[in-house]
């Protein structure tokens, strides 16, 4: 069990509401390849955002609060555009 404060299953909830109105709206065609990498991109460049504004810029301080190493955030970063 994590210690966090956030309900993960209030996260769970949206995400799975947001991918039935997505499978909804294909109104019966096949979903694209990628479903994966196109949840990931959309969760992943507001969550390094809001921890890095979160962490007043201060890139290790939000690698730290995200449980990665420095660098990895520092190529997220690169790979979302995010200054």
């Amino acid at each position: 069990m994590s210690d966090c404060l956030i309900d993960e299953n209030d996260m769970a909830r949206y995400v799975r509401k947001t991918l039935k109105e997505y499978f909804k709206d294909l109104d019966g065609e096949e979903p694209c390849c990628g479903i994966h990498g196109m949840v990931m991109d959309c969760v992943e460049k507001p969550l390094l955002e809001m921890i890095l504004e979160q962490a007043g810029g201060n890139q290790s301080r939000a690698a730290e609060i995200l449980g990665i190493n420095r660098n990895t955030l520092r190529k997220k970063m690169s790979q979302y555009g995010i200054a």
